[in-house]
């Protein structure tokens, strides 16, 4: 009967585990932590034990992390910066972030979620509501945090544990376990406290997703993408040759459900390397001359049948000092479609903060798009 009862004690507490699970307060100077920044130190601030971060990640080693609760207390100046978590990290290059920005306290864009592919953030890519909420921040003040991540979507509560500041309705990446951590991007640095996460299925969330709209009819939905090249090459070229296309390789790219291509899905850039052709193939069934709504980031040469035909710039603050740079189908070409194939290229090159493109007919009749 004791053994009967031990047995059913080990249960119960095992299904508490996982499904309620417990925090895990992990104090800084624990060999659980992994830290890779310019600079990190323990340090006493405000009246607390601390973790002083400038450009890096502090991750769990052992953490294993896919759903859940991660809570830590941060502060920081007004200062430029990007600070806050990271979860269900495969690598350095690769997971879920969100970020505060004290610089545009109580803005739209005063915090960002965002997913990295391959060292990319997308921040360009994914904007407005969803991605970001107006949130004012005290400074020189620790301020709490909490996260509940569950299968694809998440909230984040910032100082009010009870309303959430931002109802996330579809995490981008792959859902798996990874390192939970910290994490400070550029500029200002941070001081984090209190670090602690709570493993658990399917954490309950207040926010609820709306219904996904209908994609507009004509939104382009897949591409062939190929490897990346240096982008320099492409300044004074106004028509592709045969030789420029028969040494590229080409993978396939499912865009996502708003017909957004994250090109970082499929590739990392790197010096020298920083740009990647998108095609497809536009079958017409007579001679017409057909509207294609666009954007792109960071800049873009649309090539024709081979032949050059648009360049734009649409990097951050590139018009001026406000602007971000942001993905939309703001810009619009008028394709003359000879009957048959047309072959439409995208030179699609990333300096940082999004490397995507999007594409839209507006009018469908008489013509079909594939790879």
């Amino acid at each position: 009967m004791r053994q009967l009862k031990k047995c059913l004690t080990g249960a119960f507490f095992f299904i508490l585990t996982v499904n309620y699970g417990y925090a895990q307060t992990i104090p800084f100077d624990s060999d659980r932590w992994e830290i890779n920044a310019k600079q990190s130190t323990l340090e006493d601030y405000l009246g607390r034990k601390s973790l002083f971060l400038k450009e890096g990640i502090a991750s769990i080693k052992d953490s294993k992390f896919t759903d859940g609760i991660i809570e830590f207390d941060i502060a920081f100046t007004g200062e430029r910066g990007f600070m806050g978590a990271v979860w269900r990290m495969q690598d350095s290059r690769n997971f879920e972030e969100f970020y505060m920005r004290p610089h545009q306290s109580g803005n739209p864009d005063a915090n960002q979620y965002t997913p990295v592919f391959n060292g990319l953030p997308g921040w360009q890519l994914y904007h407005g509501e969803g991605y970001g909420a107006a949130v004012a921040y005290a400074f020189n003040e620790w301020i709490h945090v909490k996260i509940v991540v569950s299968g694809k979507q998440a909230e984040v509560y910032i100082k009010d544990m009870e309303q959430p500041a931002l109802f996330i309705p579809e995490l981008k990446r792959e859902t798996k376990p990874g390192r939970v951590g910290l994490r400070v991007v550029d500029f200002a640095p941070a001081h984090f406290s209190s670090f602690s996460f709570t493993k658990m299925n399917n954490p309950p969330l207040k926010g609820k997703a709306k219904e996904p709209e209908d994609v507009p009819e004509g939104t382009i939905m897949s591409w062939l993408i190929s490897d990346t090249f240096e982008e320099k090459p492409l300044v004074g070229k106004f028509r592709l040759t045969k030789d420029d296309k028969e040494k590229l390789t080409w993978n396939r790219l499912t865009c996502e459900r708003s017909g957004l291509a994250n090109l970082s899905r499929l590739r990392g850039i790197a010096r020298g390397k920083n740009s990647a052709f998108a095609r497809v193939t536009i079958v017409s069934e007579k001679e017409q001359v057909k509207q294609l709504q666009f954007g792109f980031s960071d800049r873009v040469k649309v090539y024709f049948n081979d032949q050059l035909i648009y360049s734009g710039n649409n990097l951050f603050r590139s018009r001026d000092y406000r602007f971000l740079g942001t993905i939309g189908l703001f810009d619009e070409l008028y394709l003359p479609l000879k009957k048959g194939e047309n072959e439409l290229w995208m030179a699609v090159s990333e300096s940082f903060g999004g490397w995507g493109l999007k594409a839209r007919f507006k009018d469908m009749e008489g013509i079909a798009v594939r790879e």
